[in-house]
């Protein structure tokens, strides 16, 4: 007797149609103009993450409807990026962070509760986005709690949480004079990224030379 597959996904020929298109060679730009000509889809969002595939994931993530995305939902998509390499994973987060869980309040919320997460996943997308709401202005004025924090976890934290863990002292220091040595001693003390090796005109992570960068680009 012939067993039934259940697990093989169909897929609509739109989705198909689109997954085509997208190959290793494909710009991050050329899906961002596909996703401005779809809009919002969240079913075809769906079927392309299900391509399970890096390029068609982040377009899904473009096109997903941020209303639907209920905790359950995050968590699968959470779930499903453990699949990826280290920095595919990163990469997926922080596009689903910036392009849909900065959106609307509910989100926000949501993804304000992730400090203590069992997801390091989502414990960077807590401290990404604490970092993002500096450095793009919407700086909160008590940096103490948030720092202390920082302080007692970062040294035990995975790498992809303790970059941006690292990447939020950087820009407490540059936007909050009176934290700034605070934020430089959290530099020295865990010599994070002391030693990295970065290309010319960009920024170190090392705190105490991504802070004097910053302010002085700012003085």
């Amino acid at each position: 007797m012939e067993v039934k597959k259940d697990t093989v996904i169909k897929r609509s020929s739109i989705a198909e149609n689109i997954l085509s298109q997208i190959n290793t060679q494909t710009k991050l730009g050329e899906l961002r103009k596909i996703a401005k000509d779809i809009k919002k889809d969240h079913e075809l969002a769906m079927e392309l993450w299900s391509s399970e595939e890096f390029l068609p994931r982040l377009l899904a993530i473009l096109i997903l409807d941020k209303k639907l995305l209920s905790e359950d939902v995050l968590d699968k998509l959470d779930k499903d990026m453990q699949t990826h390499t280290y920095d595919e994973r990163n990469n997926l987060m922080d596009w689903l962070m910036a392009n849909q869980l900065t959106k609307n309040k509910k989100n926000i919320a949501l993804m304000n509760t992730w400090e203590n997460s069992p997801s390091a996943l989502q414990r960077r997308a807590f401290w990404y986005y604490q970092a993002r709401l500096r450095w793009t202005g919407k700086t909160p004025t008590d940096n103490a709690d948030l720092l202390s924090a920082l302080e007692a976890n970062i040294t035990q934290e995975e790498p992809e949480v303790q970059w941006a863990m690292n990447f939020t002292a950087g820009w407490i220091g540059v936007y909050d004079e009176k934290n700034r040595a605070r934020c430089i001693k959290i530099g020295e003390k865990t010599g994070l990224f002391k030693d990295e090796k970065v290309s010319k005109g960009c920024t170190p992570n090392y705190l105490p030379e991504f802070i004097r960068i910053e302010v002085n680009k700012r003085a």
